[in-house]
Order: C-alpha cells, then sequence, then structure tokens
C-alpha cells in the first residue's frame, strides 16, 4: 500500500525557464522519503537516524521526467517499495500535479547502515514489517 502525500511547489524551487530545478525536485522526493518512515514503520526518520543510528542512503536511482512542474502547482507524491531485501529496499516515487499528471517517476535503491560505522547491515524486523506493509502488492 502506498503512502499518499502533497506539496506545493515554491518559489524558491523555480529555475530561470519558470519550471521546478530538477535538483530541486530529488531534494523533493527525500522529503516525502523522510516523511513516509512515521506511517509505515511508526519512527520518524530523525529518531531511526540519531536514537536507532540506522540510515538508508540512496546507492542507486533511475528517473523519468515526464512534465514539468511549476510554481504554485501541488505534487501530489505516491511513494511505495518494490524490493526488500535483506539489507536494501527499492522505493518507488510517482509524482503527479493538480491535474492528475504524472510529471516525475523514479526507483531509488537504499541500503540499511550502520550510522556509525556506515556498515551496511540486516533491515531489523520491525523496520522491515513496517517496509513489507508498504510494497508493492500489500
Amino acid at each position: 500500500m502506498a503512502v499518499q502525500l502533497a506539496r506545493r511547489v515554491d518559489f524558491p524551487m523555480i529555475d530561470s525557464a519558470q519550471i521546478a530545478y530538477f535538483p530541486r525536485i530529488y531534494d523533493l522526493a527525500h522529503r516525502f522519503f523522510e516523511e513516509c518512515w512515521e506511517p509505515m514503520c511508526g519512527i520518524t526518520y530523525p529518531a531511526l537516524l540519531n536514537e536507532r543510528r540506522i540510515g538508508f542512503p540512496v546507492v542507486h536511482i533511475e528517473t523519468k521526467f515526464v512534465h514539468p512542474l511549476r510554481y504554485g502547482d501541488t505534487v501530489h507524491a505516491s511513494v511505495e517499495l518494490s524490493k526488500i531485501g535483506s539489507k536494501s529496499c527499492t522505493w518507488e516515487y510517482i509524482f503527479s500535479n493538480q491535474n492528475d499528471e504524472i510529471v516525475w517517476q523514479s526507483s531509488q535503491v537504499t541500503v540499511c547502515v550502520d550510522m556509525d560505522s556506515m556498515e551496511s547491515m540486516e533491515i531489523p524486523d520491525d523496520i522491515r514489517t513496517g517496509l513489507e506493509n508498504h510494497s508493492k502488492g500489500a
């Protein structure tokens, strides 16, 4: 089951072509990624990083820019997982605008790491359960 989130495209996200500057779209995706943790796993991403010392950095990205995002548009994000391995997982993002036009799609692989050593680690069982409940077909 995908997590559904939304956010307006603000002026600082726009470039001289009057569309969202592509690095800002990746920043937006990361913000949505962080917001997903509480509804998915019952823990905020800051608590996961700072208290449990577990992180999920991105190691691979595939993206399609489908339609421009403009100042004032509302981005509707659908975020779910397509694969959950022992140490990594693949996040699927679909961004649509307020007219239900798909504007951006991305598949991003993250690896579970110990924040103190930055070494990969097994995804803890409680986190895995939350992620599995938000995977495709769940």
